[in-house]
């Protein structure tokens, strides 16, 4: 696969609420992700594990759409910066623990 094919795929799978497929297949050890205002975290078993705590409080996946994404080649492989959206509904499982006291 070429560099727009991976993306393309990439963004496929994440689309489709494939979020820990795409992580798993494309995402390198040395990853740095960042969310919003929030610091950037190293790594990817740092960021897969960020991503799963993440996804159990999701409720119901509603869509997300791909923004920008900015591949650049490099010697060593491919680098991609991707601004995405994503609609979804989170189970608030502190609050629903603080209710129930």
């Amino acid at each position: 696969m070429n560099i727009k094919e991976k993306i393309e795929d990439l963004i496929k799978l994440m689309l489709s609420g494939k979020q820990m497929d795409a992580f798993e297949k494309y995402y390198h050890e040395d990853v740095v992700m960042q969310e919003n205002s929030k610091p950037p975290m190293f790594g990817k078993s740092a960021n897969r594990e960020r991503e799963i705590q993440g996804m159990q409080m999701i409720e119901t996946f509603h869509g997300a759409q791909v923004h920008a994404v900015t591949p650049h080649e490099i010697v060593s492989g491919v680098r991609a910066k991707m601004e995405r959206r994503t609609n979804y509904s989170r189970t608030l499982l502190l609050f629903n623990k603080l209710k129930s006291k």
